[in-house]
């Protein structure tokens, strides 16, 4: 049996999609799965112990790229294509794949061509996760039980992982600005951290100028900048082994759950009831006390505040810090 998945979205996305590679490997042990990502995310896969391929999506050769990949999908003869994207371009390629049975969410505006569909519904009274939302494509092939992501760092990034002292990780950025903790607040809370802690800051090469500017600002003796020098699973590892990583609603935070690490999330503007919240056994959420009528101020953030004043991102770095006391933290 050949399956193939593809979430062709944002790197959180593609971590949020791998508890369909784990449910549907332990029910077809001999099944031939790939995954299909946007270029760039598949460092996140590299040597993925239960999929046969990672197929690469290159969005900037966006039409050259959908000839190229249907051309390569319909040589395969998929027996399920699987969808998690609900965009036009993931459901091109599921309707014009030769997959015998395809498979969506609704959302997709070419959903009426799948075999089978499946709603997506997103609401702040909702109580779904995004991982149970995906799981629901897998209805009739396997059980519905929710599991959380998983990711696979290597024994060669693992051993990269400093060893002779405790650290906690921050990965204080994000794509958008709404959802980012402001860098001064980062540099409050590094100062208010324990003298002996060391701090590794973790992000993309895009990452490593606001990086730097916090280190240079709180203390560069026992700050030290991780963003730009890791691949994706190095800095998996570096999280799995943190004390505790703390994060905005960005893909560090599924990172945490993807290898169950303990995890501090702040939400901005967003909240978790959208259902992109941690799911590590020790994690917690942190949100603003004040009583915002314009938070959420939508799904993924926005580029700026719209109101002008930004005041979801007013936490106290004292309500982040009584979070951390109930993590009950272990040792490396």
């Amino acid at each position: 049996m050949k399956i193939l998945i593809i979430q062709t979205a944002f790197l959180g996305d593609v971590v949020l999609a791998t508890p369909l590679i784990e449910k549907l490997k332990a029910r077809f042990q001999d099944c031939e799965l790939d995954l299909m990502v946007r270029k760039g995310n598949e460092g996140i896969l590299k040597d993925h112990p239960k999929l046969r391929r990672v197929l690469t999506f290159d969005k900037k050769q966006k039409y050259n790229e959908l000839f190229r990949l249907i051309r390569e999908l319909r040589k395969q003869r998929y027996d399920y294509v699987i969808n998690v994207q609900r965009f036009f371009s993931s459901g091109l390629l599921t309707v014009l794949s030769g997959g015998k049975v395809k498979i969506g969410f609704d959302k997709n505006p070419l959903s009426f061509f799948y075999s089978i569909r499946r709603p997506h519904h997103i609401s702040t009274e909702s109580a779904l996760h995004e991982v149970e939302r995906n799981i629901s494509l897998l209805e009739g092939l396997t059980d519905l039980e929710p599991c959380r992501p998983k990711l696979y760092p290597s024994s060669q990034e693992e051993q990269a992982v400093p060893r002779n002292y405790e650290y906690v990780c921050i990965a204080p950025t994000s794509r958008w600005f709404t959802k980012q903790f402001p860098l001064e607040k980062w540099c409050e809370l590094i100062k208010k951290l324990p003298a002996t802690c060391r701090v590794h800051l973790i992000g993309g090469p895009d990452d490593v100028e606001i990086c730097e500017q916090i280190r240079a600002a709180t203390d560069p003796d026992r700050v030290v900048v991780s963003a730009g020098k890791l691949s994706l699973l190095a800095s998996v590892a570096l999280i799995k082994h943190a004390q505790v990583t703390f994060t905005n609603d960005s893909a560090p935070l599924h990172f945490a759950s993807a290898v169950n690490a303990p995890v501090v999330g702040i939400f901005c503007s967003t909240v978790p009831e959208f259902g992109f919240g941690p799911l590590s056994e020790r994690s917690v959420v942190v949100e603003t006390s004040h009583d915002l009528d314009c938070r959420p101020c939508g799904l993924h953030g926005k580029k700026a505040c719209p109101e002008g004043h930004f005041k979801c991102a007013s936490i106290e770095i004292e309500a982040i810090l009584a979070k951390v006391d109930s993590l009950a933290l272990r040792e490396n």
